[in-house]
């Protein structure tokens, strides 16, 4: 036990929310305590992003306790208790499985993982010591089984147990050893690290959707940069997304998307939102590039050649890792609206201002001006184009090119106007 005058964090750093889950669940007799990542955000003066509870009771006592909550998850059930916007994740305390009584996969993965234990044990299956600790906000103490603590203290992330069975276990810890030691500038532990590359492999089994979410923590963490150098460094990236494979080979793609995720993280420090399909057509919109200059060179249409090459992209991603479908029509929309950019003549120009996702295809035309794949010029035409008076877009419009000009046919008449006319004359 770890009391408050040596780790030094108040009860007031807690959110309302999880302050109320934990004082009513230990004023209806059950233990409850803050605990994993919040726990450790403070203790490296972060502000979490969320506060998540576990206690000794079951989802519904939890839920007998908090008339505003519900029981969510079928492999394992937890318990949101909703304060206003914000909602606390409560779960049981869970009990380590026995080998002999565990139930995994050929390669060594837990498929079940969901019997109720204490507080030790819960500590026991954690990750990583770092995530293992417990805050009593009415006390002010940490409980701390697996010198989390000190571990935090020194920034280093450390596995609970034997590295290589937790990794069979879940190797998605793999990548979480990745995200958390690039977003929290913590250092890996050596024997935590060492099991890796030749473990990365069992990625392969992994749910997709499972290794999507993994994913998008990484991309979305604020430090996503951090997240890539740190993945390639440790030879994890390959399978992830196409593009981390082949960025290696493409000094302007990979500039590109270093470009994409420094802004991305620049927006989330700002507190500024962000779009995961935005992010996802930056990190494949090289590889579409490249199959669309291929079909284009064996002499296929431009406009269809593009649609044959993103859906061939979207394609062979959803084998590796599977983005979701409502995501496609976006980076689909991003990725054409780059072709219309380039025509800057006529009534197509102001139909290009008014389509939906004019705003998101600028922003991605920039970043391919500042990483050098288009002239600059493009995009201080297109920034000055959309804010400038109707005399100032007369003048800036460039003249139509005889053969891209449509042939302006007189409406034909009805045969009432046409005898009309007739008679008149």
């Amino acid at each position: 036990m770890i009391p408050f005058e040596l780790h030094g964090v108040p009860r007031e750093q807690i959110s309302y929310g999880a302050q109320k889950v934990t004082d009513g669940l230990q004023a209806a007799g059950y233990q409850a305590y803050v605990v994993g990542g919040a726990v450790r955000d403070l203790l490296l003066k972060r502000i979490p992003k969320d506060f998540d509870v576990a206690t000794d009771a079951t989802p519904e006592e939890v839920r007998r306790v908090f008339r505003r909550s519900r029981i969510i998850g079928r492999r394992f059930r937890l318990v949101h208790v909703m304060f206003g916007e914000e909602v606390v994740e409560v779960s049981t305390f869970r009990s380590m499985i026995e080998a002999e009584d565990a139930q995994t996969d050929e390669h060594g993965r837990l498929l079940r993982d969901n019997q109720f234990g204490d507080r030790e044990q819960d500590a026991a299956r954690r990750d990583f010591t770092a995530n293992a600790l417990f805050y009593d906000p009415s006390t002010q103490e940490i409980f701390d089984y697996h010198n989390g603590y000190a571990d935090t203290r020194k920034h280093l992330l450390r596995m609970i147990g034997d590295p290589l069975v937790r990794y069979r276990e879940d190797p998605v810890r793999m990548v979480r050893a990745v995200r958390l030691s690039a977003k929290l500038g913590m250092q890996i532990d050596a024997a935590t690290a060492a099991p890796i590359a030749g473990m990365k492999n069992l990625l392969d089994n992994v749910p997709q959707s499972r290794l999507l979410d993994e994913v998008l923590k990484m991309l979305l963490s604020g430090h996503s940069v951090e997240c890539i150098q740190q993945l390639r460094k440790m030879n994890l990236h390959h399978g992830l997304l196409p593009l981390l494979d082949v960025i290696l080979e493409q000094p302007m793609g990979e500039k590109f998307v270093m470009l994409a995720l420094r802004n991305t993280d620049e927006r989330l420090s700002q507190d500024k939102t962000v779009s995961p399909a935005f992010l996802f057509a930056a990190l494949l919109w090289h590889e579409v590039l490249a199959a669309w200059n291929l079909r284009v060179q064996q002499g296929e249409r431009p406009v269809g050649a593009m649609h044959e090459a993103m859906d061939e992209v979207l394609a062979r991603q959803k084998e590796q890792l599977a983005i979701p479908h409502r995501h496609d029509a976006v980076m689909k929309e991003i990725w054409l609206l780059q072709q219309r950019f380039e025509q800057r003549a006529g009534q197509r120009t102001f139909r290009l201002l008014e389509q939906p996702r004019f705003r998101a295809g600028f922003d991605f035309l920039l970043l391919r001006c500042a990483s050098g794949e288009v002239d600059q010029e493009l995009g201080l035409w297109w920034d000055e184009f959309q804010d400038a008076s109707a005399e100032r877009q007369a003048e800036m419009l460039q003249p139509e090119q005889a053969g891209d000009k449509k042939r302006r046919r007189k409406p034909r008449k009805k045969p009432q106007a046409a005898a009309a006319e007739v008679t008149a004359a």
